[in-house]
């Protein structure tokens, strides 16, 4: 029987442990850094086990039932680190994300046990003494790496942590995950290199263990990397979960044979059934028990992978079958059996579970805020191009429609750049899509995490736009409203900007609408440039209200926030300047009216506020 299923581990001795480590993860004084970990420690989660995982979905072929997991057994103690391992499409994220209580498949039926200490804990209790690590480090790239844990230290415990408290818990990740020489160089953004991989899937890591939690999950930790990085964030994993009793399941494709051997136990996966569960060590004894020798000076792991996987056998039949014969010696070898009595024998303990942190709102805010703030002013992906773009329309504008003159043959020219200047800047919008779907990316990181939800993100979102957008039109308008030659008063100027600021208001909203909706580059793309071209055609310049086609009348034209910033810069322009033909010839043609600027105000404002809710809603409802 190995020493996994009885729930112990095998440590390594001291010395073992620095030939194994890197050499700069032991630069600094360890009973400081075991100091400044302290919060770490786990002491209350002994064993984490689960019995009878079974994962069922509809077969879209077929529509049958099709089992992705079948009767999965396992338990991990406190301080040991798992990995789940199988050739592609066995199963092993699945059961992470089962294991982690998250969703296993859209439809799918799970059936099983999961239990910390031999009891059940509740959604909540479970989510504050976990974290989960994502397979794409979802860090934001213009950030360093310290205020990338000082944002995640924020949010995590909002304002429960004194300012010392928090920097002493920073410093002491920084240091356990040899991140110390790496602190203010940025992560990386695509126009600017930053860290290593490596680097980064440590930093993913610590930034998650700033959460204190007792169970942590990691998702393919190691694609991507080469050997040396791999083997050097599964040493640092290993060391920290060592040192502070915590539990480390992490799904693991192909790795290295150092780095296979850094992991304490192995649940090794085929076709969603079980072929391996205990320690490292005991796996090549087990199948050398059924005529497997593992070859000398061969990577064990990927002797396993090729074991497993069948799908480029040449003989189906005879592969399907060994892998049957194999899967039921493991069903009824003597080291399964026990496993399943002593996974069903658990005893019960009292769980205490950490009292959540106290929900404050305005705190989680200006920390998204303060993050988002950062971000803008040093990716110039999410302003800073979009100034230039906005800047270059305006001196395209200003120069096409030079000099306008008050008289009957500049009208429609006058009427024509009008339109011009708000459809157009509205539609340009579309630019936000990519900024917007990275910080939904994070977002969705950090709620599954439970850090904070929907509503602080969409008012973060909606705040830290505010500034950038009144700069992008108080700069357009200082070009094209003057070269122009549009009504040259003060209050005509700042009611124009008044207007051109709600329009970009409101056309991030929608593109936040539509991107919340459609979380894909290319569709959201589509579907913003297609709402915005509707928006352009029934906004009452192309057909003027009076003749519009009563369908799109009523059902787009009244709800488009095109059409009050187009009727609220023709009244801006025409209703209080003396043009050759009289002052209200061109309102008259379109039917627009003075003194309803604060019913349109109020009607855009609504519009926003209402794309806005929608998109809350869709966060809120893709839990």
């Amino acid at each position: 029987m190995s020493d996994t299923t009885s729930g112990a581990r095998t440590a390594r001795e001291p010395d073992q442990i620095y030939n194994v480590l890197p050499q700069n993860a032991f630069t600094v004084d360890i009973e400081q850094k075991t100091l400044d970990n302290a919060h770490l420690l786990n002491d209350t989660v002994r064993n984490y086990s689960w019995s009878g995982i079974s994962v069922v979905v509809k077969d879209h072929k077929t529509k049958q039932p099709k089992a992705i997991l079948q009767d999965i057994d396992g338990i991990v103690e406190a301080g040991e680190i798992l990995a789940l391992m199988g050739p592609s499409g066995c199963g092993k994220t699945t059961l992470l994300n089962v294991l982690a209580h998250r969703d296993a498949a859209t439809g799918a039926k799970v059936e099983g046990t999961t239990l910390v200490n031999g009891t059940s804990p509740s959604t909540g209790a479970f989510r504050r003494m976990s974290s989960y690590v994502e397979q794409e480090d979802a860090l934001i790239g213009s950030l360093t790496v310290r205020e990338t844990m000082h944002f995640a230290a924020r949010l995590a415990h909002k304002n429960a942590l004194s300012k010392t408290e928090r920097i002493r818990r920073i410093d002491g990740l920084l240091d356990s995950f040899g991140l110390r020489n790496q602190a203010h160089s940025i992560i990386g953004t695509p126009i600017r290199k930053g860290i290593s991989g490596g680097q980064k899937r440590r930093v993913s890591v610590a930034s998650q263990l700033i959460t204190a939690p007792k169970l942590l999950f990691l998702d393919e930790p190691t694609s991507g990397l080469d050997s040396a990085a791999s083997f050097e964030v599964i040493s640092f994993i290993k060391e920290v979960a060592r040192r502070n009793n915590l539990i480390v399941i992490a799904s693991i494709h192909q790795p290295s044979s150092s780095t296979f051997q850094m992991f304490d136990k192995l649940l090794l996966l085929s076709a969603g059934k079980p072929h391996y569960f205990g320690s490292v060590d005991g796996v090549a004894p087990h199948f050398e028990s059924m005529g497997f020798a593992i070859p000398n000076h061969t990577n064990p792991a990927e002797f396993l992978l090729e074991l497993m996987n069948i799908d480029f056998a040449t003989h189906q039949e005879s592969a399907v079958e060994r892998l049957q014969e194999m899967q039921k010696a493991w069903a009824g070898s003597g080291s399964a059996i026990e496993l399943s009595n002593l996974v069903g024998s658990i005893p019960a303990e009292p769980l205490v579970d950490a009292k959540p942190s106290r929900s404050n709102l305005p705190v989680v805010v200006m920390s998204l805020v303060h993050r988002s703030f950062i971000k803008s002013y040093r990716d110039i992906v999410a302003y800073g191009i979009r100034i230039a773009m906005y800047l270059g329309l305006a001196i395209m504008m200003g120069t096409v429609w030079l000099r306008l003159k008050a008289d009957q043959a500049d009208i429609q020219p006058v009427t024509n750049a009008i339109f011009f200047g708000s459809a157009f800047m509205s539609f340009m919008a579309v630019a936000y899509v990519p900024s917007f779907l990275e910080d939904r990316a994070t977002f969705i990181k950090e709620r599954h995490n439970g850090l904070y939800g929907p509503t602080a993100f969409m008012i973060a979102n909606f705040l830290i736009g505010l500034p950038y957008l009144f700069l992008i039109s108080f700069l357009f308008s200082v070009v094209a409203y003057w070269l122009s030659n549009f009504r040259p008063t003060a209050g005509a100027f700042f009611t124009w900007v008044m207007w051109l600021f709600l329009d970009l208001v409101a056309a991030e909203s929608l593109v936040v609408l539509v991107s919340s909706l459609f979380p894909i580059f290319v569709v959201s793309l589509a579907l913003t440039a297609f709402a915005n071209g509707l928006w352009m055609s029934v906004d009452g310049f192309m057909v003027s209200p009076k003749l519009l086609n009563v369908f799109y009348r009523y059902v787009f034209h009244y709800i488009d926030y095109q059409t009050y910033v187009f009727q609220g810069m023709m009244v801006n322009e025409f209703a209080y300047r003396e043009y050759s033909c009289g002052n209200r010839c061109e309102l008259d043609q379109y039917g627009y009216h003075t003194g309803n600027t604060g019913k349109w105000v109020g009607i855009l404002l609504g519009i926003v506020l209402g794309y806005r809710l929608l998109g809350w809603l869709v966060l809120w409802a893709r839990k």
